[in-house]
């Protein structure tokens, strides 16, 4: 089921493990992800599949293994590590400020000011006029940057949400269950957002649990099951039936322990 890429992963992940006292989390997963791509990561409740995202995001720091970004080992201690080396990461709660402005969200924490030596202001206008540019270049829907989050749809709040990764992140943006919320017509704005963003060569790592929306938007999936990657392949290569055999076990796994470059 899983064939070799020949590529240069830019994100790896080799024999992780992450115990949390006496559970085992994480059992040795391994996976990759290309550059430019959307990879999927799949499986059911308590598969592993969130902590093996924050230990990517420098949430959780792995207890064995390894973590390579664009070929180069990494160790992130906290998230602010990890998006210091291009990684960024949208969770489920999107972790937006609701009071706050469109364009103060996507500085948030990361304000640019202008000034000289210690006396320092807020750079409002070039920060409206970069959220602008970026949320236009996205073809994203957007009433206005300076409308409040909390007048937004679900779909344009997801919007903000990936504008801002894409704003930080230059290499990865990992997104959980990003349409989780969402109605059809909302899933499919999100989903074209997110293809524009690869479009650009981010490399985009999902965790969902639709099937439909994996293999019409993923390249590869990795299927995870007790803590392991059990499978991987080309979406190309395999049925969304398949995946949830193997999700469930029905189907055999097929490994996902080699590695596209050592």
């Amino acid at each position: 089921m899983s064939t070799l890429d020949t590529k240069t992963a830019m994100i790896e992940v080799r024999g992780v493990e992450k115990h949390f006292g006496s559970v085992a989390a994480l059992r040795g997963a391994s996976l990759w992800a290309n550059p430019g791509e959307v990879t999927a990561i799949v499986g059911d409740n308590g598969a592993g599949k969130s902590t093996l995202i924050k230990c990517v995001a420098g949430v959780h720091s792995p207890d064995a293994g390894e973590i390579l970004l664009d070929g180069e080992r990494v160790h992130f201690r906290s998230p602010e590590g990890a998006r210091g080396h291009g990684v960024e990461t949208v969770y489920q709660d999107l972790a937006l400020a609701d009071d706050l402005y469109v364009w103060q969200n996507m500085f948030l924490n990361r304000e640019l000011t202008r000034g000289i030596g210690p006396v320092r202001l807020l750079d409002r206008r070039r920060m409206q006029q970069r959220s602008r540019e970026l949320i236009d270049s996205l073809s994203v829907s957007m009433p206005s940057i300076g409308s409040r989050v909390r007048r937004l749809s679900g779909g344009q709040r997801q919007a903000v949400a990936i504008a801002r990764a894409v704003m930080w992140g230059s290499k990865v943006i990992i997104m959980d269950e990003p349409t989780a919320a969402l109605g059809l017509r909302e899933t499919a704005q999100v989903e074209k957002l997110i293809r524009t963003v690869v479009e650009r060569g981010t490399t985009v790592l999902v965790i969902s649990h639709n099937m439909e929306q994996v293999m019409r938007l993923a390249s590869r999936v990795w299927v995870m099951r007790g803590g392991r990657v059990v499978g991987g392949a080309a979406t190309s290569d395999v049925t969304g039936d398949q995946l949830v055999g193997m999700i469930t076990g029905a189907v055999p796994g097929t490994g996902g322990e080699e590695h596209p470059q050592d």
